[in-house]
């Protein structure tokens, strides 16, 4: 009886099993996830570029405008802008513009979907002289 429990040759193959799909599960999860991380960058990115359009033209207006479009193009992402002060910027006067965007986590499908809100700030400082 003793030596039933010895014998032990299948063991290494199943463990290499459990081993295999354990790193099936973390890379599926690292596939699902990572497209999150990616459009919290591309929103960090598009609020730097957003805000460096106000600071060269000295306010929030058109040029503004025009540079979220174009970003929104280029990203894919929608996000809602928010500026702390609207029209023209004085010189050395301070801004902030904030990016909101939720992005949906889907782990198995329909079935572990859940939305995440995402938001970025980028702070910058007029350098256009308003006469």
């Amino acid at each position: 009886m003793i030596e039933l429990f010895k014998d032990k040759k299948g063991a290494s193959f199943v463990d290499a099993c459990v081993l295999v799909l354990a790193i099936a599960m973390v890379l599926a999860l690292v596939v699902k996830v990572m497209p999150v991380f990616i459009a919290k960058q591309q929103l960090d990115t598009f609020a730097t570029e957003l805000c460096r359009t106000a600071e060269i033209a000295g306010g929030v207006g058109s040029a503004t405008t025009a540079k979220g479009e174009q970003l929104r193009n280029q990203t894919g992402l929608n996000p809602t802008i928010q500026w702390s002060r609207m029209g023209n910027i004085q010189l050395n006067e301070k801004f902030t513009v904030t990016l909101t965007t939720s992005v949906n986590i889907g782990l198995f499908g329909e079935f572990a979907s859940f939305p995440i809100t995402l938001t970025s700030k980028a702070t910058g400082t007029s350098e256009v002289y308003h006469k």
